[in-house]
């Protein structure tokens, strides 16, 4: 269980290090918090393995289930925050759920990340659907529907210019 803390304290520190963003666009935060989930270079590519193999670890060991069952999320808590900011700046659609808009970012972003290390999808597919999905949440932002030069049509290639 001590390795699982530590693989998350380390991931965290390396997150943190890697996510540079511009405090006037939180979609653009979001996103990148949300790419640290995805598999798309060696380090991510190995912590969502070794992520992968304490969960299912943790289906028949109790104490290790602990772990992974424990009340607060931080995670979840820190997508919903950023959720919650934006929605308080307007930035966002009105009537959401932060915290259950977080709960099926934050699944969703490892699910499919699981998919990426899998070779069902590709890194450009989950970022297309994570970004149809941000949309969704930041449409009170007129910044969203700006297109990215080379994308695509048919709404899979909309995203906040300089989004990634």
């Amino acid at each position: 269980m001590d390795a699982l803390h530590l693989l998350h304290d380390d991931n965290e520190r390396i997150a943190r290090s890697r996510i540079d963003h511009d405090p006037a666009d939180p979609r653009a935060l979001l996103r990148a918090v949300l790419e640290e989930f995805l598999p798309v270079d060696a380090q991510r590519a190995t912590a969502l393995r070794v992520f992968a193999a304490y969960y299912a670890r943790s289906l028949t060991d109790p104490a290790l289930a602990a772990v992974f069952l424990a009340a607060e999320q931080p995670l979840e808590r820190l997508v919903a925050d950023l959720i919650e900011a934006a929605q308080a700046t307007g930035h966002t659609a009105p009537g959401l759920d932060a915290r259950r808009e977080a709960d099926l970012l934050v699944s969703g972003a490892v699910g499919l990340g699981g998919d990426v290390l899998h070779g069902r999808r590709t890194p450009a597919d989950v970022r297309r659907t994570l970004d149809y999905h941000l949309d969704k949440i930041f449409a009170g932002n007129p910044a969203r529907s700006a297109r990215v030069p080379g994308e695509g049509s048919g709404g899979r290639g909309q995203r906040v210019a300089g989004s990634g």
